[in-house]
């Protein structure tokens, strides 16, 4: 990662730690959730910087929150429900922000999110909140979504996203099984890119990740 700016910024229920990486010359917003917090999920989490590199390369300024309870961000583990409002005052504060810097065509800068495990979980509550607002995301990225029962957790009832998101799932996760994805996507005629031999945490395949978003780049 290239150096990046730790800012502690106000949130619903005390400081949000967030990890800012600008551009000079951005094409876009990437909002970018971790894994979850209680085991061991951070900002600094491979897949997550694997993601922020992916996006920097497309020209995105990158934001990585810490959830609550993890580094700098204050407040206690809400299983999704107040980290939903966390990442929404993260994309106000960063709308904020970077209100002067423009595309071309003097329009803002489009918003992009991605998620890991329990972070693309909140990723799809934060896109359905933000599209309700209208600002809704220009393009989703997903990997290893917490779908249905995880063991040791809880039960996600991940929400539904846009046809066009990039959904990304290892063939041997053992944490959440490809099952739970395939449930949740095929309602939704939502295609699941499936890296085989992949666990959950994409040991030996993370450059494969970077691969498939500047493919599917739009």
């Amino acid at each position: 990662m290239s150096r990046h700016e730790r800012v502690l910024l106000d949130g619903p229920d005390g400081k949000i730690e967030v990890f800012v990486e600008d551009h000079e010359s951005p094409s876009g917003i990437a909002l970018i959730a971790h894994p979850h917090p209680l085991f061991g999920g951070t900002a600094d989490n491979k897949v997550v910087t694997t993601l922020a590199r992916a996006f920097r390369e497309r020209g995105c300024i990158t934001l990585r929150p810490s959830f609550r309870g993890v580094g700098g961000s204050e407040g206690a583990h809400d299983h999704g429900d107040a980290e939903t409002d966390d990442v929404l005052a993260v994309h106000d504060w960063a709308r904020a922000r970077f209100a002067s810097r423009l595309t071309p065509a003097g329009t803002p800068l489009p918003l992009y999110l991605a998620g890991f495990s329990f972070g693309a979980y909140v990723t799809t509550r934060l896109a359905k909140r933000l599209a309700t607002a209208g600002d809704p995301a220009r393009w989703l990225v997903l990997v290893g979504t917490a779908a249905g029962f995880v063991e040791g957790m809880r039960r996600y009832e991940t929400e539904a996203v846009a046809p066009d998101t990039l959904v990304i799932h290892g063939s041997e996760d053992e944490t959440v099984r490809l099952a739970n994805v395939l449930a949740w996507a095929t309602p939704l005629d939502l295609p699941v890119v499936v890296i085989p031999g992949a666990d959950h945490f994409f040991h030996r395949r993370l450059h494969l990740i970077r691969d498939l978003i500047q493919r599917a780049w739009h």
